[in-house]
């Protein structure tokens, strides 16, 4: 990774983390505070609770008491162990109230590097304290440490949280095709999958078609592609005309042509960013399945939560890169970078899956979104096409060596020391 040379700056750090939890956003977390703890510049490490709030609140634990051992369990612990929030702050030119409060705590822990570590909400909230902090003169280096499972982040390859849903999902879908197989009888299952705008997720399962014996899901559909039920309808009845089981993967964002989300819980709320809470859609079209096309056995399944949790089957790959984009982010905040997202880029030269760590304008990269290219969804816009396997293959290798007690995961107990001003 290239940087740029700047002074040395002199000064404690927060790290926060934001957003929906994955199964390696620790192990970003353990990138970023192992890193920063070894450097002779960084003089305290503070760890945010609940993300943003845990700054405006003045809730701080103080990551230098912790234990080593238990730090080094982030590595394989899931979800986020210093909490999480969806908390949008306004704009500094429309309201700076937060920013002044922000800009308060941290002259009072002398604090000059900030790490943020979440998807695009959260890049913008890293990008506007970047923004405000450069324009009342006070220096801090803020830098953004990406992190979702939807992989949606514009300007990066990937990111981390995802290689390891990708593999939950695709071997989930491997042993859901093997128990849909069992019986002689006509069965149809269908298998909800996150992914609001971008079907990144959903298409992973595809692996499972691939790989998985020819097994399925023998469907899949994008929000990439408008749904079109009739069509759903059709590619459903011509498939049961060759084989008595179904196995069809949908993403919970799919839509129709006006935009209007097929999932009936669309209107059951949104988060704190004005996002529809989205789920239900298996359901829904599992009734539809057996009440309008007269399919006696249909199942409607929602991995829901357990997507993002799965630690158990997390990528080694994935661990190593989360790992590694926190650290980027400390020593490119130590040479003088600020403002920036630690990215991935992939290099295929030699055959081999290689991938670096680069630096993006958070101003290029908040509130945009990545999704999954026109030209690897099938014609039919009911599957992936192979280079969309090629492309999510590498993410998914090897397996963390995972500390185990009494043969169950041995994860991460921090004591979360609050922070005191000495």
């Amino acid at each position: 990774m290239i940087i740029n040379n700047g002074k040395k700056l002199v000064g404690a750090c927060i790290f926060g983390q934001s957003g929906g939890p994955t199964s390696v956003i620790n192990a970003s977390a353990y990138g970023v505070i192992r890193t920063a703890l070894d450097a002779d510049c960084i003089t305290k490490v503070y760890g945010a609770a609940h993300g943003i709030k845990g700054v405006l609140n003045d809730v701080l634990y103080d990551m230098g008491k912790e234990d080593a051992y238990e730090l080094r369990l982030l590595l394989n612990t899931p979800s986020s162990e210093l909490g999480s929030c969806r908390y949008k702050i306004a704009d500094p030119d429309v309201d700076d109230t937060d920013y002044k409060r922000i800009l308060e705590i941290f002259k009072k822990y002398d604090v000059r590097y900030f790490f943020y570590n979440g998807g695009n909400d959260s890049m913008d909230t890293c990008n506007k304290i970047s923004r405000y902090m450069e324009k009342v003169g006070y220096e801090c280096r803020v830098m953004g440490v990406p992190k979702t499972i939807d992989n949606d982040l514009f300007g990066t390859d990937h990111c981390p949280g995802f290689g390891s849903a990708a593999k939950f999902i695709a071997t989930s879908c491997m042993e859901i095709s093997k128990d849909t197989n069992v019986y002689d009888t006509q069965m149809v299952t269908i298998v909800e999958i996150m992914g609001r705008h971008a079907g990144w997720l959903t298409a992973s399962a595809a692996l499972a078609a691939e790989f998985g014996c020819g097994s399925g899901p023998d469907l899949i559909y994008l929000p990439e592609r408008d749904f079109d039920l009739s069509r759903f309808a059709d590619d459903l009845m011509q498939l049961l005309k060759k084989k008595n089981n179904a196995l069809v993967a949908v993403s919970e964002g799919l839509h129709y042509a006006d935009g209007t989300f097929v999932s009936e819980a669309k209107t059951s709320g949104t988060d704190g960013f004005g996002h529809a809470q989205l789920g239900g859609l298996a359901t829904r079209l599992a009734d539809y399945v057996k009440t309008e096309l007269g399919v006696k056995k249909v199942r409607g399944i929602e991995l829901s939560l357990l997507q993002r949790s799965a630690a158990h089957i997390a990528s080694a790959v994935d661990v190593d890169e989360a790992f590694n984009a926190g650290k980027a982010a400390v020593e490119a905040a130590i040479a003088g970078e600020t403002g920036k997202m630690v990215a991935f880029r992939r290099d295929n030269s030699n055959g081999l899956y290689k991938c670096d760590t680069v630096l993006l304008n958070l101003s290029s990269v908040a509130n945009y979104e990545k999704k999954v290219p026109q030209e690897w969804i099938n014609d039919d816009g009911n599957n992936v096409t192979a280079d969309f396997i090629s492309y999510v293959l590498p993410l998914i290798q090897g397996e963390p060596d995972i500390p185990r007690e009494n043969s169950l995961p041995r994860y991460a107990r921090l004591k979360k020391i609050k922070a005191t001003v000495e």
